[in-house]
């Protein structure tokens, strides 16, 4: 598609950090490149369009700065990517995406704007609905942009053809069929547009760093799309079940595609002969998975002989045989494992089961390699009470991993428990930012024997419990230095205001309309859930 005189394209990564981490994300909390808006401009380009990305949340932009900078650049369409730091983030940063669309429409009601991201993927009526939009993208909206541009480039716009489109029609919201989820993402979308994003701004997180690492520069990269597993608390399938359906797969089927290793070098050797960069995020939902993909990446690195920091995420049970002196050698220095919960009903509840001594022997494994664990724990699971969570901390204050994340459950638009919370009206948040661990207004989930608050206030108990502990800040001082044990206490000052414990939080449920709700649910693979 030839492009003409007027930019065809700009992507937004919304401003959202001090909304979903309060204090943390001032200094503790990653900056990261947005890898969707960098893949899907890499999409656009190769189809003839000129793209730019306005990343606010790197440059710290308000919703009115960032709606003037697409004033300025007048692009035939402004899309606002609702991406975060992994999957669940989409929701979390709902509301500053919908405060930008707010902004530009007020500062330039005739630009046209498009909403696209795993949260809307989930919910693309009620995403149009509420928001100060013009279309919402119903999968990827890879194609959807493309094609979008075209028809807003014609004397006549006419949106029936643009495929995986919600859009309005007078009062009527309409919707077109999807296409097929790309497949070759090597010749389709080789990879982010680094020189679009602004590089310098980039930080790692406070933990990918102990010992004293610089977290500058930084980026983060994928090497897969989806995740062949079906936890129930995950959405990580959101955005690729509407091109899965159109593709042809069983709604029990999830898609998981790679891209080659030679491209995933390539990538990497730009990160670091351009950009300095040392600090490497694999942002993969399940990076550790396939033998030949993992090995492939990991032997062009140590090729190169790259002294590298990275992490990535993987299960407790697809660590394979040799697979960890490669990840050691080609600079895999953390790896993060949903291990969830200490009680085996609560997992097999969630449909994440495995035998808890396997837990303790891959996690010993992994560090007689010389990799560094963060553990994921959730409270709050259907079957949990106080028992089980109680479990689930003393597990994790056994396996003391190096690092931590606490999380409370919460019901992800895309997630079969948002489905469920649904059907037996659950309450919910009232604003998308509730959806987030570490807001003042985060309402998790009850269980089947325990109200929300029980939940959140337990989460943050076992947070300090976890962080003051003295063996664990012994075990930090031994391996980091005592300078990271430091740190480490420092972090435990800051302390997150929540509503819901302080008694100023009344929350009516936010559940979807009828219609929606009998639409397929979606399953994914590990939660990935990060702090600081």
């Amino acid at each position: 598609m030839a492009s003409m005189s007027k930019l065809d394209l700009v992507l937004i990564n919304p401003s959202s950090r001090t909304q979903v981490y309060q204090s943390l994300g001032k200094s503790l909390t990653a900056i990261e490149n947005p890898v969707w808006a960098g893949l899907m401009a890499t999409f656009c380009r190769r189809r003839g369009l000129s793209v730019e990305v306005i990343d606010a949340e790197a440059e710290e932009l308000t919703a009115e700065q960032t709606a003037e900078r697409v004033r300025r650049l007048n692009p035939v369409l402004a899309v606002v990517v609702v991406y975060g730091h992994q999957p669940s983030a989409s929701t979390q940063i709902m509301t500053a995406s919908g405060q930008v669309c707010t902004a530009i429409k007020q500062l330039a009601p005739e630009q046209k704007v498009l909403l696209v991201g795993g949260h809307v993927a989930a919910l693309p009526k009620q995403t149009l609905r509420d928001e100060e939009a013009d279309f919402v993208a119903a999968g990827e909206g890879l194609h959807t942009m493309v094609q979008l541009v075209g028809a807003l480039r014609s004397p006549v716009p006419a949106f029936s053809g643009v495929p995986g489109l919600f859009y309005r029609d007078g009062d009527v919201i309409r919707s077109t069929p999807d296409t097929p989820l790309i497949g070759n993402l090597d010749e389709e979308m080789s990879g982010v547009a680094w020189d679009l994003l602004p590089m310098a701004r980039y930080r790692a997180h406070n933990w990918h760093c102990l010992g004293g690492l610089s977290r500058q520069p930084y980026a983060a990269l994928y090497t897969t799309l989806g995740c062949p597993y079906h936890c129930s608390f995950c959405c990580i399938q959101a955005p690729f079940k509407s091109g899965e359906r159109a593709g042809g797969l069983k709604q029990t089927t999830n898609s998981y595609r790679y891209w080659g290793p030679d491209n995933v070098i390539g990538q990497i050797d730009v990160l670091v002969n351009k950009y300095g960069v040392r600090n490497i995020k694999i942002a993969d939902e399940m990076f550790v998975l396939n033998r030949k993909h993992v090995v492939g990446i990991c032997d062009r690195i140590i090729e190169r002989g790259y002294d590298l920091n990275i992490w990535a995420y993987t299960r407790v049970d697809t660590i394979k045989d040799g697979m960890l002196d490669k990840l050691k050698a080609a600079g895999v220095n953390w790896l993060a494992f949903g291990i969830e919960a200490g009680a085996d009903r609560v997992r097999d509840n969630v449909d994440k089961s495995f035998d808890q001594e396997e837990v303790y022997d891959v996690v010993r494994r992994v560090r007689d390699a010389g990799i560094n664990v963060i553990g994921n724990y959730i409270f709050g699971l259907p079957e949990d009470d106080l028992e089980t969570m109680q479990a689930t901390l003393d597990l994790a204050l056994d396996l003391r991993c190096e690092f931590a994340n606490f999380y409370s459950a919460m019901a992800y638009p895309g997630s079969p428990l948002y489905a469920r919370a649904v059907r037996q009206g659950v309450p919910l948040p009232q604003k998308w930012t509730g959806y987030s661990q570490h807001s003042r207004d985060c309402l998790p989930m009850p269980t089947r024997y325990l109200p929300a608050r029980e939940v959140l206030r337990f989460r943050d108990q076992a947070f300090m419990k976890y962080y003051t502990d003295p063996s664990y800040l012994a075990m930090v001082a031994r391996r980091f230095g005592p300078e990271t044990a430091a740190h480490l206490r420092e972090m435990t000052e800051h302390k997150l205001e929540r509503y819901l414990l302080d008694g100023r939080l009344n929350v009516p449920p936010l559940l979807l309309p009828e219609e929606e709700t009998t639409q397929p649910t979606v399953s994914g693979g590990l939660i990935q859930l990060q702090m600081a």
